[in-house]
């Protein structure tokens, strides 16, 4: 290959980790030589903004501006996403290209066996309006504090005895080989983010080179229900400070999608599901539309699609 394809990710370690995955893929579907594709690292604001909340500073285009500038100028080829920092809607320019098999979509809790057996009026450290809401809901007792930064960052942060327990996905934990790490938390105790355990490929929308040769690495079931999942966001006009869970699975030619809406001090809820063709893209908008419907309005303020 006379020019290395460029991969563009954040510089943290599951960043990194998910990039070199993306790779390996690349060169064991076309037979490329490991000098055919290059790991590009691009700071991003979200990286170096550490003390408060995402929503506060600019939501989830912290992750992924200096990527669109460098993928737009050409500096990179294909840029490197966990799905669940992707901001709903993406410039007409770059196209999602693929996704690699998902993980574990589970949320892991550190420092209880669970969010029930969790010590009285316990400090639970999260980012997250949806854990913070789960947490709240499950334990109205619980107290939030906000934890920020990679993986290892937050892990400390507990060991320093910031918080009693904090909440990360499983799938980051299993990729930088922390699977021992924490106690599962089931999908009916608490549902995902849309997109957890995902991640994505975008490369520009009009090359029709890239787009071919990154689209031979997507796994087909993962695309259709995060697409999916990410089509309920953008029907309930979610946004970094929407309390959201969602997770879409495909069995039989069938997607079903489950979904919930928090207030954020969880003491508000709404739940749904809905099942269809898993080609169905009006499914997610009518299944954001049964639950706004549903929903009381210390939920429904915090989604514009409402």
């Amino acid at each position: 290959m006379p020019n290395p394809i460029r991969l563009g990710t954040r510089g943290s370690p599951l960043a990194l980790t998910q990039a070199h995955m993306t790779r390996a893929a690349l060169i064991a579907a076309h037979g490329l030589d490991e000098n055919d594709v290059e790991i590009v690292v691009i700071k991003t604001t979200g990286d170096q903004v550490q003390d408060r909340a995402l929503a506060e500073i600019g939501g989830k285009a912290l992750w992924t501006k200096e990527l669109d500038r460098a993928l737009m100028d050409g500096e990179i080829d294909a840029s490197v996403h966990s799905m669940k920092d992707v901001e709903t809607i993406r410039p007409t320019e770059i196209a999602i290209a693929a996704m690699l098999p998902r993980a574990d979509v589970r949320d892991r809790i550190l420092g209880a066996p669970s969010v029930a057996e969790l010590k009285p009026d316990p400090v639970v450290g999260t980012s997250s309006p949806r854990r913070a809401a789960q947490v709240r809901r499950l334990r109205p007792d619980a107290r939030i504090v906000l934890f920020r930064g990679n993986v290892a960052t937050r892990i400390a942060k507990l060991d320093a005895g910031e918080a009693d327990a904090t909440l990360l996905a499983a799938a980051g934990l299993e990729r930088l080989g922390h699977a021992d790490i924490g106690h599962v938390i089931p999908i009916d105790v608490m549902l995902p983010a849309p997109s957890q355990g995902a991640v994505g490929i975008e490369c520009r929308a009009d090359d029709a080179r890239m787009r071919a040769m990154i689209g031979a690495i997507s796994h087909a079931d993962t695309y259709a229900c995060v697409m999916a999942e990410r089509g309920l966001l953008a029907a309930l006009g979610a946004d970094c400070h929407s309390p959201v869970a969602a997770l879409a699975r495909i069995a039989d030619g069938r997607m079903r999608l489950r979904a919930e809406l928090f207030a954020e001090d969880g003491s508000d809820h709404v739940a749904g599901e809905a099942e269809a063709a898993s080609d169905d893209a009006m499914m997610p908008r009518a299944l954001a539309a049964e639950l706004l419907a549903r929903a009381p309005a210390s939920i429904t303020r915090l989604f514009s699609g409402g």
